[in-house]
């Protein structure tokens, strides 16, 4: 701690001058540099335990942003406003001649998790694919929020899906969106 120390030592006085008392201090620092240390080692830890968390997103290879996937095999998703998620089975315009869409939402239970499992589950039934062979599409809308776009990439790793992209919305399916009021 700090501390003042007093000569009290007798010196010789002069008539009619007076000086003041010379004081030294002494500044212990020792609990100031315990501090410091306790500072940078809480820095240091913390950031050591938060460092951030990425997921790799990977893309088809090439110039080309086409792939080809056999239509039976595709799920396409489409978050949109309040949590919502459209989906369909395959090309668009041949799911919703054959009733093949729905709207869910990001639920645990009866949500697009649910929903990507059946349809890995009908996969595995038939011969010609497997589990794996499922290729998802999640097309978010212009009025999906960044959540939503999270919670359906949470679903490719929950599900461990090992085909999958995030793709623009096609005008044709935002006025498909439009005519079947799911916006």
């Amino acid at each position: 701690m700090a501390e003042i120390n007093s000569n009290t030592g007798h010196s010789r006085h002069k008539t009619g001058v007076r000086r003041s008392k010379k004081l030294s201090t002494k500044v212990d620092l020792t609990p100031m540099v315990d501090l410091g240390f306790l500072l940078i080692t809480f820095f240091i830890f913390t950031t050591a335990l938060t460092t951030p968390k990425a997921m790799k997103l990977y893309l088809p290879a090439g110039d080309d942003p086409t792939t080809p996937a056999g239509q039976s095999a595709v799920l396409t998703i489409v978050p949109v406003s309040s949590n919502k998620v459209f989906y369909y089975h395959g090309d668009m315009s041949s799911a919703i001649q054959n009733n093949l869409y729905g709207v869910t939402n990001f639920a645990l239970s009866n949500g697009i998790g649910d929903i990507i499992r059946q349809k890995q589950m009908a996969l595995s039934r038939n011969p010609k694919y497997t589990k794996n062979d499922l290729m998802l599409i999640i097309k978010p809308s212009a009025n999906a929020n960044y959540q939503n776009i999270v919670a359906a990439l949470d679903e490719v790793l929950i599900n461990d899906l090992k085909h999958y992209a995030v793709v623009d919305l096609d005008p044709i399916e935002n006025e498909w969106l439009a005519k079947l009021r799911i916006q």
